[in-house]
């Protein structure tokens, strides 16, 4: 099994820097960085693809919560140890609930550096957002200090909350082989390589869900303005 070397690791860093800090939408900083991984690490890519096509042929997502249904209510702990509630997000606005893989996931730090960038529009169109991850509290502090978020970054213990959704998928042996460089068992609290479909939800006052973004494969994200105009909308609309 290919595993991923010293000086392509170093690549791949590089890489992400350059996409990180060239101009153009979210979609082209993500299809950047996936171009430059094929390059560099072309065994993960081929997997990544194997897996989408998995995830696909058995409806990765299909089931998450649709516009005009109810977004199912959480309580999970933030970066810093406090229970937050979707109820208590929705106290003053539609919330985009947005679903990351880990801190140490380079499609989700380009992800969110740009919902960062975008906090200002965000805010002018009436909506916040708050962000799930399945990995203990020492790395959602560790994602929120590096991106500078200034939003709340919760723990979905053993992905409980993105199971419910629907949401919760099984990486495989493949690329748990081709990850080993990556500690899971330490991020997560346990090995079982389970990782949420990267999502969207936009959220109205009312718990419905005014709009979605949910692809199986996780190098596609919803587009900032699409995020913004749906909390726009949203709150228009509340």
């Amino acid at each position: 099994m290919t595993v991923l070397s010293p000086e392509d690791a170093e690549r791949l860093r590089q890489s992400f820097q350059r996409c990180r800090e060239m101009q153009g939408t979210l979609r082209q900083q993500l299809e950047a960085y996936a171009a430059a991984g094929r390059d560099i690490f072309p065994a993960y890519a081929a997997a990544v693809d194997r897996l989408v096509a998995r995830l696909d042929e058995n409806g990765g997502g299909e089931n998450a919560p649709r516009p005009g249904e109810p977004m199912p209510p959480f309580v999970l702990p933030d970066e810093g140890g406090r229970l937050v509630s979707l109820q208590g997000c929705l106290a003053n606005g539609p919330v985009a609930v947005m679903f990351f893989r880990g801190h140490w996931c380079p499609y989700c730090r380009l992800n969110v550096r740009a919902v960062i960038n975008a906090q200002p529009r965000i805010e002018a169109a009436g909506g916040a957002v708050v962000a799930i991850m399945p990995e203990l509290q020492a790395f959602t502090q560790r994602f929120k200090s590096e991106a500078g978020a200034g939003f709340p970054v919760l723990t979905d213990l053993d992905n409980g909350y993105a199971l419910s959704l629907n949401l919760a998928i099984w990486l495989g042996r493949e690329i748990q082989q081709l990850l080993a460089h990556q500690d899971m068992a330490s991020f997560h609290g346990n090995d079982g390589w389970i990782l949420p479909i990267p999502a969207a939800f936009v959220v109205g006052r009312d718990g419905l869900v005014k709009a979605r973004f949910v692809d199986p494969d996780f190098r596609k994200r919803m587009e900032i303005d699409d995020l913004v105009e749906a909390l726009r909308q949203a709150a228009q609309g509340s």
